[in-house]
């Protein structure tokens, strides 16, 4: 199960995520963000994903497509802020072969890179 908050501010639509981003979970994830980006006009889009537990690779895909389209994320722990270093370098590799570098953001619970 995987359960997705929105936290709306001036500067940004935070989508918190917890639980787990498999099966049907991922499309879940696919509309709440689109959704999200229809609404928030010149507001950054923030995936909080400290909360969560496990990600298939379908949900890997998610986000990446979410980081090519200029998503920023806040994890904490060890495993979760690398799975997010992980999917912003193969971004990288992937946006190097066809063009420009993807510009993911990962921060910490205190905002630090």
């Amino acid at each position: 199960m995987l359960k997705i908050s929105v936290i709306d501010s001036r500067t940004e639509r935070r989508l918190v995520l917890e639980g787990k981003l498999i099966g049907p979970w991922v499309a879940e994830l696919r509309k709440a963000s689109k959704d999200a980006r229809g609404e928030i006009a010149d507001r950054a889009l923030v995936l909080d994903v400290k909360n969560v537990c496990v990600v298939s690779e379908e949900g890997e895909n998610a986000f990446l497509e979410l980081m090519s389209e200029g998503a920023k994320f806040r994890c904490s722990g060890v495993i979760t802020k690398h799975l997010i270093q992980q999917l912003r370098r193969r971004s990288k590799n992937n946006s190097n072969r066809e063009g420009p570098a993807v510009q993911g953001h990962v921060r910490d619970d205190e905002g630090h890179k």
